[in-house]
């Protein structure tokens, strides 16, 4: 199942984000993100972590690969696969799939280079860049427990 949702301004990526997060803070999920640089990965990510009332300051995780907030709701983990080699990603695949289990947040960005070896329940978000405000969000499920999430976002 997938759906899209056109966003014509950052309040509208922060709404989104509002309501995914209400829908998300009881069950967890485990959220691939990807874009093109720019395209409003982290921005969503810091939008979700606030509506989780998480405390630390939320920031990329490009040179650390994984960034920890354990104030919030629930637990959130960030990942940046962008900076791992092929071997890197190999190494951290099965940790990722114990990052899937429970009710935690995982989100994970430039998840396009864990080369598909995130097969797992899931759900991608594909963030398109159209113009200096407006993005297009598509949701795809992978999973019956991220279908059951994504049926809740499109009400």
């Amino acid at each position: 199942m997938s759906i899209n949702v056109l966003c014509n301004n950052i309040k509208e990526t922060e709404i989104l984000a509002r309501k995914f997060a209400n829908i998300i803070k009881d069950t967890g999920a485990f959220v691939c993100l990807y874009g093109e640089v720019g395209a409003g990965k982290t921005a969503f990510t810091k939008f979700v972590c606030q509506y989780l009332n998480v405390r630390e300051k939320v920031t990329s995780p490009s040179f650390v690969i994984l960034n920890e907030y354990k104030t919030g709701i629930i637990p959130v983990y960030h990942f940046d696969l962008y900076r791992l080699e092929n071997e890197g990603i190999n190494t951290i695949i099965n940790e990722l799939e114990e990052y899937s289990e429970g009710k935690i947040l995982t989100l994970v960005e430039w998840a396009e280079f864990s080369q598909n070896a995130i097969p797992f329940d899931r759900i991608d978000i594909n963030i398109e860049y159209i113009d200096e405000n407006k993005r297009t969000f598509t949701f795809t499920a992978i999973g019956d427990k991220s279908n059951n999430t994504i049926k809740r976002l499109e009400k």
